[in-house]
């Protein structure tokens, strides 16, 4: 009788204490997406900031972000880049930011090379590691189904 209960308390404790794993726990579609046991991984989260070059609205500015936007176009369909947007009004004056799929800030700012608005000092960068979420990538198909016109 002891042992039964001794068993019963031992799986009991176990209940509250251990980690369960989840019913529809995908390992291929976890591995792939290079997930942890959390489903989470490492990315480099970017505050897009004003720069140094207060390049006056006109055609040479409006070029640039073009190519700004082409970018990360580009960045996304290479599949670094998963989240990207401006920031409304703010008294930080944050102007946007990206999520990069990288785990070093070191290759983020290597990729932030590529963008014209802050080669060329209009926008410059704050970088954090950031851990999420290992699905966010997943999005960008459902963003093409639902996006009208192309940047």
């Amino acid at each position: 009788m002891r042992i039964v209960l001794l068993i019963t308390f031992s799986m009991f404790c176990l209940g509250l204490t251990g980690q369960e794993v989840s019913q529809t726990y995908d390992s291929v579609l976890a591995r792939q997406l290079g997930a942890d046991e959390y489903g989470m991984k490492n990315y480099v989260f970017v505050i897009l900031i004003p720069g140094a070059n207060n390049m006056e609205k006109g055609p040479a500015r409006d070029s640039i972000f073009r190519g700004h936007r082409k970018n990360i176009g580009r960045l996304a369909e290479a599949g670094k880049l998963v989240l990207a947007g401006p920031f409304g009004d703010n008294s930080r004056s944050y102007m946007g930011l990206f999520i990069f799929n990288v785990k070093t800030i070191a290759e983020a700012r290597e990729l932030l090379k590529t963008d014209p608005a802050v080669s060329a000092g209009i926008l410059d960068a704050e970088l954090y590691e950031w851990y999420g979420s290992a699905a966010i990538p997943e999005y960008l198909k459902l963003q093409k189904r639902i996006t009208r016109k192309q940047i």
